[in-house]
Parts: structure tokens; C-alpha cells; sequence
């Protein structure tokens, strides 16, 4: 059902002139609300998203279904929620929620490691001090902003209230902005190239300052330990992924040459990008991390050895195309699906949104200042909008530490959805189509 909504938004979108994306994201809202407004169970559940999923860990570590709930959603939403799942078809529910978000993971894992086959490395490094200064202002500026407005708007608030606030806005989701440069057409672009190594540093910079302001929320001072710990992390994932990754897919290679040059493509691809994920994951980066990294390492000429190599006419991006094509626009539909359009009707919500809309939006866009010559500033500054999961991750763990209260978490899921939902046409009014093999096949290395 879901694969045929996003199909129907595509199409829409397209016909309309419009990135797929927007469609697939517009369709999401659409069905979510409406199917959820008429009283269509299955949709009330899909519509909590990752929250479903987490109030099931929190009930396997020892939690009572009731304490998981309302911890992860609020007392009334997580009674609802449990009412439904209470009910005769709950656990089909269930099942269909965890089938729904694991095929919605490795749809955003898919497409960064689409993105990074169609990105060079040596481009990459070309770009790399403006995509360190993108990367830095892009933390730095809405940080700043954040805690300005925080103790303007919110003055009864506490200190930790107003760093964690400040910190959801730091966020940037590269996988919506990657599909976005892909369906122009401008993800060989160099303000693409710029987006997506800043992208990469901008998240390890949040997550060195959520590992901050958390340590400040819990013990109510800097842990230096954990912080150098996660700086650490990220450094060794890095650095040992850029160096050992080549002699890994070599490895393989070798390991499984004997079978026919299409499965060797398709295992070894599938091998690699996986385990750069989970141990991305392992780092305290995020997945799409390990995928985008994985991208950039693996290239077609790693399968020389091969038999039959040079009679094999299908590229590694060739073979991945039908899952990246399938899996990612779940997860653009999910994530809609995830709007609530009834958070609306209060206007404390609307006006803290509309604030923290206001921060958000100048607070990336003054990042296309140090992207450096030649390049559509604008653009690059519209690219580091997207907020996405990331900013939904920060704001649900200051939400589990209790420091970000409903309303202010609603008006941070306002947000979120407001600046995923403008970077498509924004992108599209700044960038237009690109030449039309520009996101093609290319070596990378």
C-alpha cells in the first residue's frame, strides 16, 4: 500500500513539474491524517512512526507497556496507542509497524549509498574546507539563534530547556536533500558536493554537542569523558573507513571471485555498505553515514579480478537501483504520514513553531555565506534546511531526559516538518533541472 502511495505522489509531483520527493512527502500527509481522522487504526499506528518502535525497546528493557507510552508519547496519546494495539488486530498492527520502519531504514541507507556512488571522492576533497566551514556555521549559527530566541520566548523555561531547544536546530537530514539533488539532476554539482561533506561533519559536530548539552542535563556540568569518548568514535570511523575500507572490498573480492561477476557486485556491495552502517552505528553516527561512506568507497573497478568482469554491462548503481527505488520512497511516506495537522489548532504550538521555524530557516541559510566562489550560495544554504529524522531524534531525546515538555515538542515536529517539506521546491526554484547525464554514470575514486 504504501510502495502504491508513493508511486500515485511521484507521478503527481512529476506531472506537476515537481521533485518526486515532495510528492512522496505530500502524499504521506495527506493519507496519515485523513485515513487517521476517519478512524483507520492501522494508520494511528503507523503514524507514531519510530516512536511505536521505541516504546517496544523500552517494554523489552523492563518497562511496563503503560510507563513506555506515556514516557515516549504522553499519558493521553500513549493510552490511545495502547488501546489500539489492546484491540483484536494489535498485533498484526504491530508487526506491520516493524516491518514498515526496517524497510523505511534501509531505504534511506539505499539512497545515501546511491548518493555515494554518483559522488568522487577527489571532488569531495576538493570542496572539503568549504564543506568544514558550511559544516561549523551550520551548528554554530542556529545553536546561537536558538538560545536567543529560547530565553525570549520561553523565559520561564529552564537552562536546560533552552539547550536542548537551541540543539534540535542544529540538525540536517542529507537523505532528504540527497533525493532532491538527485531528481534535479545536480548531485554532481559542486554546491552538491559542498552539501554532502558538510553534511557528514555536520553530524558528528551534532553529535558531539547533544553528547554536550546531555552531560549538562544530567549531571549538570560537561563530561569531558564522554565527549572526547564520542569525538573519538567518530574520528576512528572515519579515518579507518577511508583506509581500510578499499582493502576490505579487495578482500571479498577474492573471497568470492568464483561466482558469477553479477552476484560478486551485488554480495560484496550489499556486504559492505551494511557493515559500514552498523558500525557507523557502533560509532554513534548515523547509518546513512556508513551508506554514504560506503558509496564513495566501493567502485566498480574493484571487480577486475573477476571472471567475465569486462562482458558484465550492469554498473554496482545499476544493481542497487531497484531497491533504492522501492525502499527509499517508504520512507519519504512514513515520514509524512508522521504530520500531524492537528497540533495546528493550538496556537502556543503555532507560535513557538513559527519561531522556531524563524531561527531555523536564517540559521542554515546564513551558511551559504562560507560555501565559498563560484557557487549558488543560496542553494547551498536551502540544501542544509531539512531538519528530518535527525532533528526528531534530538528533539525525542531531550523529550526522554524530560527537559522538553508535549507542547514544545510538538512545536519542534512543526518545525521539522516545515523545513523537510519547503527544501524540495526552494531547491528546484534555485537550482532548476541540470544537464540530464549529470547524475549519471561516473567513475568515482
Amino acid at each position: 500500500m504504501i510502495v502504491s502511495i508513493a508511486l500515485i505522489g511521484r507521478f503527481a509531483a512529476r506531472k506537476l513539474h515537481q521533485p518526486s520527493v515532495l510528492g512522496e512527502l505530500l502524499m504521506g500527509v495527506f493519507i496519515g491524517n485523513y485515513f487517521a481522522y476517519e478512524g483507520y487504526e492501522l494508520i494511528q499506528v503507523l503514524r507514531e512512526g519510530t516512536a511505536g518502535m521505541e516504546i517496544v525497546s523500552l517494554s523489552l528493557a523492563g518497562y511496563s507497556w503503560e510507563k513506555a507510552a506515556c514516557k515516549v508519547l504522553g499519558e493521553d496519546a500513549g493510552l490511545a496507542f495502547l488501546d489500539i494495539l489492546r484491540g483484536p488486530d494489535g498485533s498484526v498492527y504491530l508487526r506491520v509497524l516493524q516491518a514498515t520502519d526496517v524497510f523505511s531504514r534501509y531505504g534511506v541507507v539505499f539512497l545515501l549509498f546511491h548518493v555515494g556512488l554518483d559522488t568522487c571522492v577527489t571532488e569531495l576533497r576538493q570542496v572539503g574546507a568549504d564543506s568544514l566551514r558550511v559544516a561549523i556555521l551550520g551548528v554554530l549559527a542556529p545553536f546561537g539563534l536558538g538560545m536567543l530566541m529560547a530565553v525570549v520566548i520561553l523565559p520561564q523555561a529552564s537552562s536546560a530547556e533552552h539547550l536542548f531547544l537551541a540543539a534540535t536546530l542544529c540538525a540536517t537530514s542529507i537523505g532528504i536533500t540527497a533525493r532532491v539533488l538527485r531528481d534535479l539532476n545536480q548531485i554532481r554539482s559542486r554546491e552538491a558536493k559542498i552539501v554532502l561533506g558538510a553534511a557528514v561533519m555536520d553530524d558528528v559536530l551534532g553529535l558531539i554537542l547533544l553528547s554536550i548539552v546531555s552531560g549538562i542535563v544530567v549531571t549538570g556540568s560537561v563530561a569531558i569523558g564522554a565527549v572526547a569518548h564520542t569525538i573519538l568514535l567518530a574520528i576512528v570511523f572515519i579515518i579507518g573507513s577511508l583506509f581500510l575500507g578499499p582493502y576490505l572490498v579487495k578482500f571479498l573480492v577474492w573471497l568470492f571471485c568464483r561466482m558469477g561477476i553479477l552476484e560478486t557486485k551485488l554480495c560484496i556491495s550489499f556486504i559492505f555498505v551494511m557493515t559500514l552502517a552498523w558500525v557507523a552505528n557502533l560509532a554513534g553516527l548515523a547509518p546513512i553515514v556508513g551508506a554514504f561512506a560506503a558509496g564513495l568507497l566501493i567502485m566498480d573497478e574493484y571487480f577486475k579480478p573477476c571472471a567475465r568482469y569486462h562482458q558484465d554491462k550492469f554498473l554496482i548503481k545499476d544493481l542497487f537501483a531497484p531497491l533504492e527505488a522501492i525502499l527509499a520512497p517508504i520512507f519519504f511516506v512514513l515520514m509524512g504520514m508522521q504530520v500531524k495537522l492537528e497540533t495546528f489548532l493550538d496556537w502556543h504550538v503555532i507560535l513557538l513553531a513559527a519561531s522556531l521555524l524563524i531561527v531555523g530557516v536564517i540559521g542554515k541559510l546564513v551558511t551559504g555565506l562560507v560555501a565559498g566562489q563560484g557557487v549558488n550560495r543560496l542553494s547551498v544554504g536551502i540544501a542544509m534546511m531539512p531538519r528530518g529524522e535527525v532533528g526528531l531524534v534530538f528533539a525525542s531525546v531531550g523529550k526522554g531526559l524530560g527537559v522538553i515538555s508535549a507542547p514544545i515538542f510538538s512545536a519542534v515536529v512543526l518545525m521539522v516538518i516545515v523545513t523537510t517539506l519547503a527544501a524540495p521546491p526552494l531547491l528546484k526554484w534555485t537550482l532548476g533541472e541540470g544537464p540530464p547525464g549529470e547524475g549519471g554514470e561516473q567513475e568515482h575514486g
